[in-house]
């Protein structure tokens, strides 16, 4: 928690710097208390979080193009927190309203379409909408196979999220294969001793049992 800590202090210095130096709806305010949102979120004081980083976009709305990337980092800032607090409608809502902006300012097949859809496919899970998460997460996956080498973590991560929605759904042979490429993966490109292999296999055998 100190580093935590530290950073705050760091950032909230950096925060009244720019207050006197800058004007009132510059982004590198934005900047600043974006960033102090982001420690807030990590220490799970949400509500703390939530207020930066609507500062922080009230700011980018006044300062930046209406379709510019980084409103859409402030949708997606405040969809995780209104995810992390449970609120899924809101999440939904913040999440879709960054995707709406990544589409406009990104190529088709950018990574950070894939994340948002990622991202937008977990509320749904969250919620039990299982068949919703599946296609937002299929679409991810979709733009990581093109946009990532064959063998990166976040393909591992696609896999997983999918296996693990299908075997919500009680498709256990399809979660199995899903899990199963995740966890060879996981395997290639991780230490032995990485948490992520001992999660993935404990999922297949989870899984096992229930076939």
């Amino acid at each position: 928690m100190g580093e935590y800590s530290n950073a705050l202090s760091s950032y909230e210095r950096s925060l009244e710097i720019w207050k006197i130096a800058l004007p009132p709806n510059h982004p590198d305010l934005a900047g600043s208390y974006n960033n102090i949102g982001m420690v807030y979120n990590n220490m799970g004081e949400y509500s703390k979080a939530l207020s930066s980083y609507e500062r922080s976009h009230e700011i980018r709305k006044i300062a930046l193009p209406p379709n510019h990337p980084d409103l859409a980092g402030s949708y997606n800032n405040i969809g995780l927190v209104y995810d992390n607090m449970g609120e899924y409608s809101k999440a939904l809502s913040s999440y879709e309203r960054s995707l709406e902006i990544k589409k406009i300012a990104l190529p088709p097949n950018h990574p950070d379409l894939a994340k948002s859809y990622n991202n937008i496919g977990v509320v749904y899970d969250n919620m039990g909408e299982y068949s919703k998460a599946l296609s937002s997460y299929e679409r991810s996956l979709e733009i990581r196979k093109i946009a990532l080498p064959p063998n990166h973590p976040l393909l591992a991560s696609s896999y997983n999220n999918i296996g693990l929605v299908y075997n919500n759904m009680g498709e256990y042979s399809k979660a199995l294969s899903f899990l199963e490429k995740a966890h060879e993966i996981d395997r290639e490109t991780l230490p032995p001793n990485h948490p992520h292999i001992a999660q993935s296999k404990r999922n297949i055998e989870g899984v096992k049992k229930k076939m």
